[in-house]
């Protein structure tokens, strides 16, 4: 069977031309290197699992949200392939400086708003979405997927929050009272 056979009703105009678009696009995707199609693979992987994870964040109204996590991860990918790549005896020289990169991505997503600290699990999403990056780099695809996928559960783990005290807590007064007869008791 002849490549002419897959063109269908173009292979006359492939066969008159002797060359057409098919048939560099046969050889050019023939001729890619291994190093190409991982960062290919891992690439597709980043957007998808960046995707998942930061539609997770924006539904829930968060600064870093689809683009971010796209970036984050892919970013890391490219970083860990480079660092295996371009140094094989040392292939983690590269990669470990994502961990201090991403941590000052992460310090500036938190925000300080009274008595109370914001964007602290965006953060550590980012954080984490790093790690989920560099195991697309290192080839750990499986894992990756699965820490993706435990990435988007984690915030939506039940919390228990303590609600602050203060004059709009209609709990404010009667604390206000029972300590009010404690001290009387004791004096």
């Amino acid at each position: 069977m002849e490549f002419f056979d897959f063109v269908g009703p173009y292979s006359e105009i492939v066969k008159e031309w002797g060359l057409s678009f098919f048939s560099i696009v046969h050889v050019q995707v023939a001729s890619i290197n291994p190093l190409t199609l991982t960062f290919i693979e891992g690439l597709i992987l980043s957007i998808i699992l960046g995707y998942v994870m930061g539609a997770e964040r924006e539904m829930r109204g968060k600064d870093a949200g689809i683009s971010t996590h796209i970036f984050v991860i892919a970013g890391a990918m490219l970083f860990t392939l480079l660092s295996v790549t371009v140094d094989p005896m040392s292939k983690s020289r590269i990669a470990a400086q994502i961990v201090s990169g991403i941590g000052f991505l992460g310090a500036g997503l938190i925000l300080k708003d009274g008595a109370s600290v914001r964007n602290l699990t965006t953060a550590a999403s980012m954080w984490f979405a790093a790690a989920v990056g560099m195991c697309l780099g290192y080839h750990f695809y499986t894992i990756a997927v699965i820490s993706a996928v435990v990435g988007i559960f984690i915030p939506r783990i039940r919390h228990f929050k303590k609600e602050p005290f203060d004059e709009r807590n209609h709990d404010y007064e009667e604390m206000q009272k029972k300590t009010v007869r404690v001290a009387k008791k004791k004096s």
